[in-house]
């Protein structure tokens, strides 16, 4: 047996896409807003000149390395995002990207007005990433969530 560890990929119900260089990864149940919010997130980049991608959609394989996070597609789901009502679109992908922040959509009528400064989620049993909730009907999550980020960060 050889030094080197093998880690076993956590195979996740989540959306994640890569902004620039941060990665987001969308957490929430099925008919959650996870999709929808993503493609709102991929198609604001554009304009404002930030290079976009997705990673996967429904399905991500979901790994640890030296304390970095790591989202990866499937093969058989690369490049494909299902936009509920619409159906499956192809996009710009890229096959595994380091991620940074979880996003969870909630729902404006049940949520907390002001949750908890610096919270975080367990990704997987040993996996965690800082959160960021956001209403599943934003007008604009992506600058909703680069606001977030960026006062998380001072």
């Amino acid at each position: 047996m050889s030094g080197r560890m093998t880690v076993e990929a956590a195979n996740i119900h989540a959306t994640a896409i890569v902004i620039g260089k941060t990665g987001l990864l969308f957490l929430g149940p099925s008919g959650s807003g996870k999709s929808s919010l993503a493609f709102s997130c991929l198609t604001a980049a554009k304009p404002l000149g930030l290079a976009a991608a997705l990673v996967a959609d429904d399905r991500v394989l979901i790994t640890e390395h030296d304390g970095s996070i790591f989202a990866e597609c499937p093969p058989s789901i690369a490049g494909l995002m299902e936009i509920r009502y619409t159906g499956i679109v192809r996009l710009p992908y890229v096959q595994k990207a380091e991620m940074h922040f979880a996003i969870r959509p909630v729902d404006p009528a049940t949520a907390e007005r002001l949750p908890p400064e610096d919270e975080q989620i367990n990704v997987t049993g040993s996996i965690r990433l800082p959160l960021v909730r956001l209403s599943a009907n934003s007008v604009n999550p992506l600058a909703t969530i680069m606001a977030k980020i960026a006062s998380s960060l001072e």
